[in-house]
């Protein structure tokens, strides 16, 4: 069982994807709405797959930063791309994510190290392990 640090609260009103969210502090408020290839309307409004993608991305980048720390590495600079794609799978529709890692000032392999270890102990990385298609693609 976990021990609740934080909870994050957002409701969702209106119709799902093209509805409307809501974070209990207000900072998230605004309009969700289907992408066109999806077979809605699209525009600037964001969709699901944005809202985790953001989420995600931004985990991870957490999680590199930890293990950077950790390993006591100086100067380390990074940022993540998360590529989240929706489609078909055995039991309808499924998302899978690619996540464009760029770590800067230290050499490949120690890059490819930290991204790793990230994977293993970035909170999003496991709550998807198992059930998310997810590539890690080092730039």
């Amino acid at each position: 069982m976990i021990e609740k640090l934080y909870t994050a609260e957002v409701t969702v009103t209106g119709g799902g994807r093209n509805g409307h969210v809501k974070s209990s502090d207000g900072v998230i408020d605004f309009d969700v709405v289907m992408p066109k290839e999806l077979g809605g309307q699209g525009g600037l409004k964001t969709n699901p797959e944005q809202l985790f993608g953001a989420g995600y991305s931004a985990c991870f980048d957490g999680a590199l930063r930890l293990v950077a720390k950790n390993k006591k590495i100086s100067n380390f600079d990074s940022s993540v791309t998360a590529k989240v794609s929706i489609g078909k799978d055995e039991t309808g529709l499924g998302i899978s994510v690619e996540l464009h890692v760029d770590i800067k000032n230290i050499d490949r392999t120690l890059a490819e190290e930290v991204m790793n270890e990230a994977h293993q102990v970035c909170p999003y990385s496991k709550a998807t392990r198992n059930n998310v298609e997810v590539k890690l693609v080092l730039v």
